[in-house]
């Protein structure tokens, strides 16, 4: 991408008002804080010590709206105190130029440095050096400084005590997560339905599993329907994947098809219901076509083998995400085709704590998805499947009954299963979270890191900014480092859009306060009534962008500045001048000394085939040894390659937006890359929705087939690394293997996942392999060295 079409998509992304929901109440709320602590502060210290406070508490404020799971006032609390601190140390250096600026040097540098630890803790640490720059030219002695500093941390503490006395969609956020996930597998079973192979993004399940880990505080209080849901959720995105998929048994047209279609349709109707529920605090309004569905008498004759073993699996875990979301209690009748014995007895094993008998199917299909399930939620190994909706967590056990089933299946055995009870993924507390975050920064402080070098940028920048904005005969130069310091952030694209953001909402926000200013001429107490208004209107429009952000702050300050006593001609002209400036530097900094993502696209891609080589090895390793107490941990290892994957796109949507042509891997080879590494986790999924019970009949090939793409996938990320095409002889040769020392077929289904497997890695060594191949004597072009693609028929990958 050329430097003027970058520059025009950031300038367009930087002034663009996106549609977002808006949250009224929680924005007069943080207002009313702000006119808590301005009207305090005017009546006990006077205009100077109002609008000093009156940073603190809006910038507690502002933290609350930041995206954290972490209890808002915490976030409050922790934004007002550091803004304080870094207020009273500023003005005990101000009056020394050199001191103050080494200070200033050292804070910026750490503030940029503590992107590290996270977009929110980056975000507070850089807001409150912006805003030092401000409040310490307000103090005029040390008593006054640190009165001032004690009004920021009130500041924090009112907006923290507002939102514990009038909380305001308690748990929403972990709400909205929850039901995000289940809504995306709502929309990922109707695309199923036309796409058998459709593709899933489960950025929503990422984030669901971030809201579920809570502070000890939080786990006490945390309401019942988001305990246990996710780890459901985890759970059904691979069985609807394994009902849909022609590979697994479905043909592409015919009865099969037909019903498969009819039960995605209804396991999207519950997951939205629940969804709905969940979002809502409400309980759930199951469809009744959906429940009739699962107990349509002929599906048992219809669908056999994996793809009814996943109807059946589907069907249990619809039933739990239904009941986990509050659904209203009904009989335990299983439908007609389901095995006999399946009615629910779990739930009063849990009373009274005994084991439960359950059919244990009698295939390695049958152990379903306990390794991808997470600990945090409730278990339902011991439950036979049932219709979606049923309850029985207040009722006896009843008799279990048999009944004449269209189709006759074999006899089961049965072991005892016992509930255990769930954990919670806990939460450090702020405290605990210190020494986390300092050690997230040391991880990054080393010459490559663009992390580094944004902390770098950044204190430079804001260095060069207060230099010249003192040296210039303008007055107020803290201006243009202040402007640098909010707009900066470690990547391309938000440091440009920013800046643009920045200016042009100064001018707007400046242009209306100032035409404002003189036609009203307001006093000290309409001046701070003017600020709270400005402020909650920032509150408002927050999440729509930041020029209307950057707007309502430009008008923020020219108020509150009013207030203290400043005229608006001795502000407007000078801010526009030097946050021009301020703008400028920002930019020019990122071209000079940048961190461009592009030149690394290689190493994220290689940190994800490093990922994704130790799941699927994981997978085929639980069929090599089912029984074993130390098998590979599934679920680590496919979080693990979710990191990776997450990492992989964001870095690809951040070099999209560079000025930078690639080097060695272009867009089109990256595309092709990311399809084969997506095939290849997907093929893992659609075994791992069937992973063996303990005790199912082993598959010893399996594990040299493990082993040898555990050591192939790592040599193959160092490969790309180095800019060389990676080889898989040693898959091809285990899997060789496999097919000479087992003839029979008896797993055919995992060696057919294995060859699956061994395709996408040689489309993945083709997609890197950019080189033109030579010609031969007869005029087409050589193999590839790992060989042809396998001719299957592309609707089974």
């Amino acid at each position: 991408m050329s430097w003027r079409r970058a520059l025009k998509d950031t300038a367009r992304s930087g002034i663009t008002v996106e549609r977002k929901r808006l949250e009224p109440l929680i924005a007069v709320r943080g207002a009313a804080g702000l006119a808590i602590v301005i009207a305090l502060s005017l009546w006990l210290f006077g205009p100077a010590a109002a609008a000093s406070s009156a940073f603190g508490a809006f910038q507690a404020a502002i933290a609350t709206f930041q995206r954290s799971w972490r209890p808002r006032p915490e976030l409050a609390i922790a934004s007002g105190t550091s803004l304080a601190v870094s207020t009273f140390l500023g003005y005990l250096t101000i009056s020394k130029e050199p001191l103050f600026l080494a200070l200033l040097v050292v804070w910026t540098f750490a503030a940029g440095m503590s992107w590290a630890a996270g977009p929110t803790i980056g975000l507070i640490a850089s807001s409150n050096v912006a805003i030092m720059l401000v409040t310490v030219t307000l103090p005029t002695s040390v008593a006054q400084a640190a009165g001032h500093a004690a009004m920021m941390i009130v500041g924090g503490l009112v907006q923290a005590a507002l939102i514990v006395l009038f909380p305001v969609r308690r748990w929403g956020a972990h709400r909205d997560a929850l039901a995000d996930a289940l809504a995306a597998e709502a929309d990922y079973a109707r695309r199923l339905r036309h796409d058998p192979v459709a593709s899933f993004d489960p950025q929503p399940l990422m984030e669901a599993r971030n809201a579920a880990a809570v502070t000890p505080r939080q786990a006490r209080r945390r309401p019942a329907e988001l305990h246990g849901a996710r780890g459901i959720a985890e759970r059904i995105r691979p069985v609807l994947a394994s009902l849909a998929d022609p590979a697994m048994g479905v043909p592409a047209e015919g009865p099969a098809r037909d019903r498969v279609r009819e039960l995605l349709a209804s396991a999207a109707a519950l997951l939205d219901a629940a969804a709905h529920a969940i979002r809502h605090g409400e309980p759930v309004s199951a469809p009744p076509a959906a429940l009739a569905t699962f107990r349509t008498p002929d599906t048992g004759s219809i669908l056999t083998g994996a793809p009814y073993r996943a109807m059946t699996r589907l069907n249990t875990l619809l039933q739990d995400v239904v009941e986990t979301a509050g659904g209203t209690p009904q009989e335990d009748t299983p439908h007609e085709g389901a095995p006999s014995g399946a009615r629910g007895t779990a739930h009063s094993a849990e009373n009274d704590g005994r084991s439960t008998p359950r059919p244990a199917p009698t295939d390695p299909g049958a152990r379903g998805t306990a390794h991808s399930a997470e600990s945090d939620g409730p278990s339902t190994s011991g439950r036979a499947p049932t219709h979606p909706g049923a309850r029985g967590t207040a009722r006896p056990a009843p008799t279990t009954r048999t009944r004449p089933t269209t189709r006759t299946r074999p006899t089961t055995r049965t072991r005892p299963t016992t509930r255990t009870r769930p954990t919670t993924r806990t939460r450090p507390t702020f405290l605990a979270l210190i020494p986390k975050a300092l050690k997230a920064m040391r991880g990054e402080l080393h010459r490559g890191s663009p992390i580094t070098r944004h902390a770098t940028r950044v204190s430079a920048v804001a260095a060069t900014g207060y230099i010249l904005g003192t040296w210039l005969p303008l007055g107020h130069g803290y201006w243009a480092p202040l402007t640098s310091v909010m707009v900066m952030r470690p990547d391309f694209s938000q440091t440009y859009s920013r800046a643009v953001a920045r200016l042009a909402g100064t001018v707007i926000g400046v242009a209306v306060a100032t035409g404002v200013v003189q036609a009203a001429t307001p006093g000290t107490l309409q001046s701070g009534t003017l600020a709270v208004a400005s402020a909650a209107l920032m509150y408002l429009l927050m999440r729509t962008g930041q020029f209307a952000t950057q707007a309502c702050i430009a008008a923020y300050v020219v108020f509150l500045l009013g207030m203290g006593g400043e005229e608006w001609t001795q502000t407007v002209p000078e801010r526009v001048l030097l946050t021009l400036m301020g703008g400028f530097l920002a930019m020019l900094a990122y071209a000079v000394y940048p961190a461009w993502e592009t030149p690394r696209l290689r190493t994220r891609l290689a940190d994800w085939l490093a990922a994704q080589g130790p799941y699927v090895a994981a997978v085929f390793g639980s069929y090599a040894d089912p029984s074993a107490s130390n098998a590979p941990d599934v679920r680590e290892a496919l979080l693990t390659a979710r990191t990776a994957r997450a990492a992989w796109h964001a870095a690809v949507a951040r070099a999209t937006a560079e000025p930078v042509r690639h080097r060695g891997l272009s867009r089109t080879a990256a595309d092709d890359a990311e399809d084969a590494l997506a095939q290849l986790g997907r093929v893992a999924m659609l075994l791992e929705a069937h992973l063996p019970e303990r005790g199912a009949t082993p598959v010893p090939p399996a594990a040299r087939f493990a082993d040898a793409l555990c050591e192939s996938t790592h040599k193959g990320a160092k490969a790309i690394r180095e800019r060389r095409v990676p080889t898989w002889e040693a898959v091809r040769e285990a899997l060789d293997a496999w097919e000479t020392e087992n003839p029979e077929n008896a797993d055919k289904v995992v060696r057919n996942t294995a060859t699956l497997v061994l395709d996408t890695l040689t489309e993945l060594s083709e997609a890197l392999d950019t080189a033109v191949p030579p010609m031969t004597l007869d005029g087409t072009a050589p193999e590839k060295p790992n060989g042809p693609r396998n001719p299957k028929d592309s609707a089974t990958r």
